[in-house]
């Protein structure tokens, strides 16, 4: 499963810069309008209380002594904890494995946010004689009528899972802001096989295919044939998903050629392979978000738009309608004023989304990773244990500290390992988040540490922040550990970098770009701890340096740049998409390193605007980067030997770049040695400010003895470091890091979610034109859950015919206690016949809403 790239990830600087804002909408449809949440009066003053004890310990760095991670089949993974061959398989299971995990009498996580669908091929193709009918907008749009995801979820996930139907996550924070919007396009798009197959046949005509005596599509005499990748691995559930699509469209007319494949197999086809060519028509796609993400507004551009992040097939293919691009660019970089203004724009581009259908949601899952009784895991609410950034921090066995945990997973090395633009796979990220410096919730960038009940950030390495906005801004501070203020007007200052002159190697200053002045609508001030550079160390040893945090964003800007000896165009899009809400950053202080960050884009969560601009991915990918691994890839990728990304790789027919295996580690190995040889500064007339001499050997010197003791060149700063690998035989081994500067339990707080569980009960008649009032009860492990921690009881109340008739608040009776009360002009909305109350509990604690429902009868 490939993991959300911010779902609107650029990079630590430039996802942060284009953070998602999780405003409140208010819905642009039905008769009813929905009010916002309300918000909390108080910020937040220190992290949760744990609902279990906190272990003491003087340990530092992560609590075991070694993870060993290898490839576990799904099919096996329950009889293999039984079998005590491993300890945890951290892939996420189906929803129709969870009675085998109980009856195992294995404990395991639950989370959500998982999501298949059917990712479609949007390009003419280069063989004239070939007809792709999904190069048709409206067959596309077809497709959402066609698929009953209610049988899927039912015969195929057991009914554990959510249809899903839209971009978002079905029952997430930006789902139930929605909830009007989302339930009338449900309402609009549910299955109906007959009107697929008129819309598809009214299409299919029209581009000049016939409909053959047996029922088959014909183009110029050959059948219509649709290759469908379908993968085979994985929780076993997209090859069943994969057959029955198959089985929809051939009812249709169409011929399918079921091609089963594993991830190592379908990936280069359908993300590595010219559209155009015709290598694939239809794949069995699946993501997960980063982490619990509280807004998903970046999710119209990347999964729909020629300037997604991604930045590959079959996204650049995508020709969109105007109006979708305009609205998917604007809502990315934030390109709103208010509230009310990001809302309409984002239920338009929900239905638009769905003209399109680039991408087919099928199902939101509910999932499981099981691991045995001694084992203690932190996950992720919304993605689980692979996408939770203190995952592996807290990952330990019980009363105990040391030891070895035997991991299974997925996959691994699913594509090769560099930072830049390398393997986007959840089990891939997973392991290069225990190697960094925590993540933040937006964009995989470290020096914040994501909260996976909330999706908001606490401080992982920074002292303090502060955050200044444009007056007027929907910005809400939730915690208190960052210092926030409202101000008139932002000035950029002239000596904050804003672009890369690729030609002199020197940044590009605000006062040059805009010689007139410019503002931003945020400013973020990060200070780092004073001993930073003695108490942070590289695995290798070295201190990290003022050059590691300079260092990424210019190669970020670099590859985009066609002057610069690493220009990749597929990296250009990513970059000319950031710019223009862009707003600079500068140091102002080395000691203590302060770092400012201007830009036009926004977070509505005041603490994940902050930008601690550390030193990881510069393309939004997990891990961390040296600034001496990056000078000597961007030696060999300049040479023409290897490329740090897919697409360059094939276009060039050179090898893509791994840090960790292949024939990479010996073109590296020499470049090492070339840069060693000459003291190679990079960058140099930007970097030697911020570099020395004496540094830079000592951090060749390094750099050396450990590619002599490993065998790689993966480097962080994280609680473990990267051992011994073993990219054939898919295993790898990870130890405990002592240099790391915070103590085991320092998170060990986030232990046990509270989530609310709520119970909704009213009169099985109701009258039209009468008040009728249900009762709503919340609670926490059967105690009632306190008030105060509850944002908002939202209900939705629906006619026979499913449609949205009102949408207000429940009003608080006691603690845990809420009421509906329906008035006489909603329940005279109603037609006689069944009718359904349905309620969405937003608590604070957690960001995962609870839902139920109560059908009622109206006379």
């Amino acid at each position: 499963m490939k993991i959300k790239r911010l779902y609107a990830l650029l990079s630590v600087l430039v996802v942060l810069s284009m953070a998602l804002a999780a405003c409140a909408p208010a819905t642009s449809e039905g008769p009813a309008t929905t009010e916002e949440p309300v918000m909390t009066e108080e910020a937040a003053t220190e992290e949760p209380a744990a609902t279990e004890e906190v272990p003491a310990t003087d340990r530092r760095g992560g609590w075991l002594d070694e993870i060993v991670f290898s490839v576990v089949s799904s099919d096996s993974a329950i009889s293999q904890l039984e079998a005590g061959a491993i300890d945890f398989y951290s892939f996420n299971l189906s929803s129709d494995t969870l009675q085998d995990i109980k009856d195992a009498g294995l404990n395991y996580t639950q989370s959500y946010g998982g999501n298949y669908g059917i990712s479609l091929n949007p390009a003419v193709f280069e063989d004239a004689n070939v007809l792709n009918p999904f190069s048709n907008r409206k067959i596309r749009e077809a497709m959402n009528w066609l698929i009953d995801r209610n049988y899927i979820n039912q015969e195929i996930y057991g009914g554990g899972s959510l249809p899903k139907l839209l971009p978002i996550t079905t029952q997430l924070v930006e789902y139930t802001n929605l909830i009007a919007t989302a339930r009338a396009l449900e309402t609009k798009y549910a299955y109906n096989l007959d009107k697929a197959k008129e819309v598809i046949t009214a299409e299919m005509e029209g581009m000049g295919a016939t409909l053959g005596d047996d029922g088959k599509w014909q183009y110029n005499g050959s059948p219509v044939t649709l290759i469908f990748l379908i993968r085979s691995d994985g929780d076993g559930t997209r090859q069943p998903m994969g057959d029955y699509v198959s089985n929809q469209l051939e009812a249709v007319g169409f011929t399918v050629d079921r091609q089963y494949k594993t991830s190592s197999e379908a990936f280069p086809i359908w993300l590595g392979t010219d559209a155009r060519a015709g290598q694939w028509n239809l794949y069995t796609a699946g993501y997960l978000p980063s982490g619990l993400t509280r807004d998903e507004r970046g999710n119209i551009q990347q999964y729909y738009l020629p300037t997604s992040i991604q930045a590959s097939e079959p996204f650049i293919s995508n020709v969109a309608d105007p109006e979708l691009q305009k609205l998917g660019d604007d809502l990315a970089q934030g390109n709103f004023s208010t509230k009310e203004e990001r809302d309409e724009m984002m239920a338009r581009a929900l239905e638009l989304s769905l003209e399109d259908s680039l991408f087919v949601w099928v199902v939101d899952q509910l999932v499981y990773a099981p691991y045995n009784n001694n084992v203690s895991v932190t996950y992720d609410l919304a993605a689980g244990y692979e996408s939770a950034a203190m995952g592996n921090y807290n990952l330990r066995l019980v009363d105990q500290e040391g030891g070895t945990m035997r991991v299974g997973t997925n996959d691994l090395f699913t594509q090769p390992w560099n930072t830049i633009a390398g393997s986007n796979w959840v089990w891939d990220s997973n392991i290069w988040r225990a190697t960094s410096m925590g993540a933040s919730p937006v964009s995989g960038g470290q020096g914040l540490m994501a909260d996976p009940y909330t999706g908001l950030a606490w401080p992982q390495r920074i002292e303090s922040a502060t955050l200044e906005y444009e007056a007027g801004l929907p910005i809400v501070q939730n915690l208190d550990w960052l210092t926030v203020t409202e101000v008139d007007q932002i000035p950029v200052p002239e000596d904050a970098w804003v672009d890369w002159n690729a030609a002199d190697q020197t940044f590009i200053t605000a006062g040059e770009k805009f010689p007139d002045g410019t503002t931003a609508k945020v400013k973020s001030t990060v200070v780092y701890p004073a001993d930073l550079f003695e108490t942070v160390k590289w695995h290798d040893g070295s201190p990290i340096s003022v050059a590691d945090f300079v260092m990424p964003f210019i190669v970020f800007l670099d590859r985009a740049k066609p002057e610069s000896p690493i220009y990749d165009e597929s990296a250009a899009l990513s970059v000319d998409a950031f710019l223009p809400s862009f707003k600079g950053w500068r140091i102002t202080s080395t000691d203590p390193l302060t770092i400012e960050y201007y830009s036009d884009s926004y977070n509505a969560d005041a603490e994940l605007n902050v930008l601690p601009l550390w030193p990881g991915s510069p393309t939004g990918l997990s891990g961390e980067n040296s600034w001496q691994i990056l000078a000597v890839s961007n030696l060999a990728e300049a040479a023409g030997e290897v490329a740090y990304s897919a697409d360059k790789a094939d276009l060039e027919q050179i090898e893509q770049m791994s840090w960790v295996g292949g024939p990479s580690l010996e073109v590296l190995k020499k470049y090492l040695d070339q840069a060693q040889a000459e003291n190679y500064i990079p960058y140099e007339a930007t970097l030697s400010q911020f570099l020395t001499p004496e540094e830079a050997a000592l951090r060749y010197e390094n750099l050396n003895k450990w590619y002599a003791d490993h065998g790689h060149f993966w480097l962080g700063t994280g609680p473990y470091y990267l051992d011994q690998v073993f990219t054939t035989e898919k295993s790898l081994v990870l130890k405990h890091f002592a240099d790391f500067p915070d103590l085991a339990n320092r998170w060990s707080s986030f232990s046990d979610p509270k989530r609310a569980t709520v119970v909704l009960d009213g009169p099985g008649q109701v009258t039209a034109g009468e008040e009728a009032v249900f009762d709503v009860i919340v609670n926490f492990k059967d105690e009632p859950y306190a008030n105060e921690d509850i944002k908002q009881v939202k209900y939705i109340l629906y006619d026979t015919t499913g449609a949205v008739v009102a949408i207000g608040d429940a009003q608080a009776v006691g603690e845990g206690q809420f009421q509906v009360a329906l008035d006489a002009e909603a329940t005279s909305q109603l037609a006689t016949g069944s009718a359904k109350l349905e309620v969405a509990v937003v608590p604070i604690p957690v960001a995962i809403p609870a839902f139920t429902s109560f059908d009622f009868v109206v006379q």
